[in-house]
């Protein structure tokens, strides 16, 4: 029980997001910017904490941008009438959006803009990382595809339905992260039947079509391997 409450609640908490994504495109708009900054950077070859540090940014920024719906959606439902109190309130909650944004821009400057500069004045390269950082931005890239089809679909819940099947890309991404990294044809076939059975297991509970996991393990395959290719 402690387990399926938990996945009910986690499946609460995404299908919020993907709700806001839907619904507000300011929202959407981050969750685009994010994910070509995350993919920018890590193209620029900066280092582990300067990626961790854009990428806790980011994620503030979304954050900002999710409380500021919520607090939005709550004026309008108590207060329909326009208000000075209500517009005040709404004022507020976007400040706090373009406060977190201008940090967010300013670190940004200050960590790409030295990488910027090299870029403009020496050859253009393309920067070698570790086959371990490429498995983990494979993921997070996948999983911010998967939220942003989802929404446009409007299909589903995000843990159960909806194009594509989330599991499935997790999943193949995985397999293919592990395959290229490890290099064991065991691990590998290994790594293989179990996303191929849990993309089945999808199918068999009824909670994704066949054309909804098989997207799936595309979407994750083909990320993930185009990183690879390109990264290491």
């Amino acid at each position: 029980m402690p387990l399926r409450n938990w996945i009910e609640s986690a499946n609460n908490a995404i299908e919020g997001i993907l709700h806001a994504v839907k619904t507000q495109r300011h929202v959407r708009y981050h969750f685009f910017s994010a994910a070509l900054v995350l993919i920018f950077s890590y193209s620029l070859g900066v280092t582990r904490l300067e990626f961790i540090s854009l990428s806790i940014c980011a994620m503030l920024v979304i954050l900002a941008e999710l409380f500021n719906t919520v607090v939005e959606n709550i004026v309008d439902r108590l207060s329909p009438e326009r208000s000075d109190f209500a517009r005040i309130v709404k004022d507020m909650a976007a400040g706090a959006v373009l406060i977190s944004a201008a940090g967010a821009v300013l670190v940004g400057y200050v960590i790409l803009f030295p990488y910027l500069k090299r870029l403009f004045s020496e050859e253009l390269f393309i920067p070698r990382h570790s086959k371990e950082e490429i498995a983990v931005i494979s993921i997070v890239i996948v999983l911010i595809l998967v939220i942003i089809l989802k929404a446009y679909t409007g299909k589903g819940t995000p843990l159960r339905g909806g194009f594509p099947s989330g599991h499935a890309a997790v999943a193949f991404s995985i397999w293919l992260s592990i395959t290229l990294t490890v290099k064991n044809l065991l691990a590998s076939l290994l790594t293989f039947v179990l996303a191929v059975a849990i993309s089945q297991s999808r199918v068999a509970v009824h909670a994704h079509t066949p054309k909804e996991v098989i997207a799936g393990a595309a979407l994750g395959t083909a990320i993930t391997g185009l990183l690879f290719l390109i990264f290491s």
